[in-house]
């Protein structure tokens, strides 16, 4: 076997232990294992793991081996992506359109406002974007890093409590989900205009519309055939399984073309796929393996790139208490304030606020393509991992404070 497979193979049973050990520690502090598994990749980084043993670290995770990590992390968040979009019910926007246009605006308003404001005081600090990053481009990043929101961690947590048909689990979903689509929006575009080739930008502003009208339309029409093979074969069959699996590598393959990220190729196509018993059977097939396979490595190599210890030099450390401070004042608050103009309860509102707050996954997986293509350095991926470690981990406990008042399930409906 060769040295570099076995290496990777090492890695890999490292990864899963510890994953699934400070997964478990997580979850009996009464979090969700997902901010277990965001921790040990930073355990496993330069800030502890790097810090105790730097040798024995480096060897294990040697650069030549990496990218065999990273190649796996890539896959799994293409797959998690899909996923997600399998899960995507555009349903929901129905029933509670108002209040979730509302919420999602003033989730996506405020925190381009802030990201304003912010953008000029970090590019004075100097080293935490690209050299050549403009003041607008700044302003897009920090918009989405603030306004992003952790949709699929929100979906399960309402689905565990028991709330996915209330007001409140249709209203945060919705809003969440609208969120997310423009947080990845200001992404794609930020992407886009980064190159300083117009050719580039072009290619993936037009690239991206023709492919997510593709997408919804002629893919989506014709993939409902997909269903219908699904309930006469009552199984997925090896046949069916390659024409899905094979839509999904055109679909990753055609997003990083243009010039944007396989993510978006892999949600479009969950979004496209047809709803009923075969997303339901993909869910279950491919889930256990993404999530206990796959995700953990992502977390991996974003902890491998994470460097907590430098937000203790100079004044890093200010730096990172501001961002968490607007991060949580953008989101929590003003998804708070604009659920009560919209008529909602104070505690329904409350709530609305702190699950809206989390970011989870979704921002690390935005935060790992801005530092993959240059937008910004390891300082300013470090303190905007630790944001979404602090807003993450708020989510659950908080909540769950707010559940244990007696009268909160009775303003639910």
């Amino acid at each position: 076997m060769p040295v570099g497979v076995s290496a990777f193979f090492i890695q890999l049973l490292v990864v899963l232990v510890v994953a699934r050990i400070v997964g478990w520690l997580a979850i009996q502090v009464g979090q969700p294992r997902v901010v277990g598994e965001m921790i040990a990749g930073i355990l496993l980084g330069p800030t502890l793991f790097g810090a105790l043993a730097p040798d024995f670290q480096q060897q294990l995770f040697s650069a030549d081996y990496r990218p065999f990590l990273s190649l796996g992390a890539q896959v799994g968040i293409g797959l998690y992506m899909f996923l997600v979009g399998l899960e995507f019910d555009t349903r929901m926007f129905k029933t509670r359109a108002r209040s979730a246009v509302a919420i999602s605006a003033s989730g996506i308003v405020v925190p381009f406002v802030m990201a304003c404001l912010l953008a000029s005081w970090l590019l004075s600090y100097g080293g935490l974007f690209a050299d050549n990053l403009s003041w607008t481009q700044a302003a897009l990043f920090l918009g989405a890093s603030i306004s992003i929101t952790a949709f699929p961690m929100l979906a399960r947590v309402i689905q565990e409590q028991g709330l996915a048909n209330s007001k409140l689990g249709t209203l945060v979903l919705a809003a969440g989900a609208i969120d997310d689509v423009a947080a990845w929006c200001l992404m794609a575009l930020l992407l886009a205009s980064f190159g300083g080739d117009d050719t580039l930008f072009y290619k993936a502003v037009i690239g991206a519309v023709v492919f997510a009208t593709l997408m919804m339309t002629l893919v989506r029409k014709h993939a409902a055939q997909l269903e219908s093979w699904y309930q006469r074969e009552q199984r997925i069959t090896p046949r069916l399984f390659l024409v899905i699996l094979v839509l999904w590598v055109v679909s990753v393959s055609t997003t990083e073309w243009i010039g944007l990220h396989a993510v978006f190729g892999g949600f479009l196509l969950g979004v496209a796929m047809p709803r009923g018993l075969l997303a339901e059977h993909l869910i279950k097939r491919l889930q256990p393996l993404v999530l206990i396979g796959l995700v953990p490595l992502f977390f991996t190599v974003s902890g491998l790139k994470t460097d907590l210890s430098v937000l203790a030099q100079g004044t890093l450390w200010q730096i990172a208490l501001a961002v968490i401070a607007a991060s949580i004042f953008a989101k929590a608050v003003a998804c708070y304030l604009a659920a009560r103009l919209c008529g909602e309860n104070h505690p329904m509102a409350l709530a609305v606020g702190i699950l809206m707050n989390a970011r989870g996954m979704m921002e690390l997986i935005l935060l790992n393509i801005a530092l993959q293509n240059g937008v910004i350095k390891e300082d300013l991926f470090s303190v905007l991992v630790l944001m979404t470690i602090v807003t993450t981990m708020m989510a659950t406990p908080l909540f769950n404070v707010l559940q244990r008042r007696t009268s909160f399930r009775s303003q639910l409906d």
